[in-house]
C-alpha cells in the first residue's frame, strides 16, 4: 500500500475503529473521534491500517517514522533482488601500456556505475608456462583500480586464462576513505596475490602433455622407410 492510501486522522470517515495503541495492545472497538483524541494526546497520528476489516482497524502512531521505515525496506528488499552485473576485460600477458589503458579505462567506468569486473589474461602457446607474467599484470591492474575496487576473487588458472574479479568499494565514484593502515593491508593483499602450487603443477603437465602429442604426432608423420 503506498503513502497516498493510508488514510490518517480526520481523513478516516467511518463512526467506529478496531483501535491499537501506540505500544501494540489491542484497546478494542472504539468510536473514531475517540481515537483520534487519544492520538491527538499522544501526539501522533491515528492510522487506518486494515480498511477492509470489520470495523476497519486503526493504529495510533507517529506516522512520518512508519513511511520512513516502510520505505527503507523497500529499497533494502529491490537492492537485495537487483542482480549485480559482471563486465569483463580481456588481455594477453604484457599486453602493452596504450591498449592496456583503455581496458581499465572500461574497468574504472564500470565499477563507478557498480558493476564488478572480471580481468582475464588469455595465454597462447607456450605463453602458459610463464604464468607468474600474467600474474604480475593482474597486480598492476588491481593496484591502477585499488582506489575504486576491491579484489573479490584473486587469480585464477583455467584452461588457458587467468583471471581475478574485482568489486566496486563503497562510495564509488569517489575515493574511499580508507586509513594508512586499512590502505596499506590493501596493498599487502594486492602484493600476497598469488597462485596455488597445484594449480602450476598442473600448467606443467598440461605443457608436458601437449609436447608429448607434438612428438607423437611427429613421429606418426615421418614417411615409412623404402
Amino acid at each position: 500500500m503506498s503513502a497516498s492510501n493510508y488514510r490518517i486522522n480526520e481523513q478516516i470517515r467511518v463512526k467506529e475503529v478496531r483501535l491499537i495503541g501506540a505500544d501494540g495492545e489491542n484497546v478494542g472497538v472504539v468510536s473514531v473521534q475517540k481515537a483520534i483524541e487519544m492520538a491527538h494526546q499522544a501526539e501522533l497520528d491515528l492510522v487506518e491500517v486494515a480498511p477492509g476489516a470489520n470495523p476497519p482497524v486503526c493504529r495510533i502512531m507517529n506516522f512520518g517514522k512508519f513511511l520512513y521505515e516502510r520505505t527503507k525496506k523497500e529499497k533494502e528488499a529491490r537492492k537485495a533482488q537487483t542482480k549485480i552485473e559482471i563486465k569483463e576485460i580481456r588481455l594477453r600477458p604484457k599486453t602493452n601500456e596504450h591498449h592496456r589503458g583503455f581496458k581499465t579505462r572500461d574497468a574504472r567506468r564500470w565499477l563507478e556505475e557498480g558493476m564488478k569486473v572480471k580481468v582475464t589474461i588469455r595465454f597462447r602457446g607456450r605463453e602458459i608456462t610463464y604464468p607468474e607474467i600474467a600474474l604480475e599484470d593482474l597486480r598492476e591492474i588491481a593496484q591502477e583500480l585499488s582506489d575504486i575496487g576491491i579484489v573479490e576473487q584473486k587469480p585464477d588458472l583455467e584452461g588457458r586464462n587467468m583471471s581475478m574479479v574485482i568489486a566496486p568499494t563503497r562510495g564509488t565514484g569517489k575515493k574511499p576513505k580508507t586509513s594508512t593502515s586499512s590502505t596499506n593491508q590493501a596493498d599487502k593483499n594486492i602484493e600476497d596475490m598469488d597462485i596455488e602450487d597445484d594449480v602450476l603443477d598442473d600448467v606443467d603437465d598440461d605443457f608436458d602433455d601437449d609436447i608429448a602429442d607434438d612428438e607423437s604426432n611427429s613421429i606418426e608423420n615421418l614417411p615409412s622407410k623404402i
